[in-house]
């Protein structure tokens, strides 16, 4: 539940549209919900602004199929991460209107639609071998509320497919960039812009990229002022914070 659903709920008890009783039992499980093996935090997104999110990875799909269940009947929208599709067919046995996202490894639920981001969130990935992150970062910034633009396969490598973007680079509020190998990208991204730049290094490379390292590296030294670094192959958190950027 988040504040303007608890604002909605407050308002129809006030206007007596709503039962005490009612309004009692839909807050019977703030801030948290016991299931044994999961609590979920359904108070989340009231304290923070974004709700809890499924980190399916880990879990068996059971798991992920209740707990996504607990969550849709709470009304917010719901997002897994990290899903198999064999975790998605069991989450559609429990909830039918999910969604699968198969690029990105995610499961959806919408069920709030409005835009509550300002502007754009720009979502920016070298090459096509960074789209798995990099959609996992659209698919939950979109989730969140913002309007996404995904920029795919704009890599340094080829400069003159990232310039050839340039106008909607500019009208980006937040820029999501993700890239491997050498991890260049976000810092000719931010020498272009003037919004914050989320870099988010991934695994992609030959050996001496170590799973993102060097990339990951090369982002925290980056000379461009605007630039900053989340873990690596992290789409989900540099949504996050770009969500939270978006808001402001």
């Amino acid at each position: 539940m988040d504040s303007a659903q608890m604002e909605a709920l407050l308002t129809a008890v006030r206007e007596g549209k709503t039962e005490v009783a009612e309004a009692l039992e839909r807050l019977r499980n703030l801030p948290f919900e016991d299931m044994g093996f999961a609590k979920l935090d359904h108070h989340r997104a009231l304290r923070t602004g974004m709700p809890e999110v499924i980190f399916a990875s880990g879990k068996t799909d059971a798991q992920v199929a209740k707990i996504f269940a607990r969550m849709a009947a709470a009304g917010g929208n719901v997002l897994a991460t990290r899903a198999s599709r064999a975790c998605f067919e069991a989450v559609t046995e429990a909830e039918p209107r999910a969604e699968y996202h198969e690029t990105a490894r995610c499961i959806t639920l919408a069920q709030a639609s409005a835009i509550v981001g300002k502007g754009t969130v720009a979502v920016v990935c070298a090459g096509t071998s960074d789209l798995p992150v990099a959609e996992e970062a659209a698919v939950t910034a979109r989730l969140m509320g913002n309007t996404v633009e995904l920029i795919a396969d704009v890599g340094v490598a080829g400069i003159h497919r990232l310039l050839a973007q340039r106008e909607s680079l500019q009208s980006a509020r937040v820029l999501i960039v993700c890239a491997g190998m050498e991890g260049a990208l976000p810092t000719v991204v931010g020498g272009l812009v003037n919004a914050p730049v989320i870099a988010v290094p991934t695994s992609v490379g030959y050996g001496a990229s170590f799973g993102g390292v060097a990339a990951l590296l090369g982002m925290l030294n980056t000379c461009s002022p605007n630039v900053c670094v989340v873990n690596i192959d992290n789409g989900f958190g540099a949504a996050s914070i770009a969500t939270l950027i978006n808001r402001l």
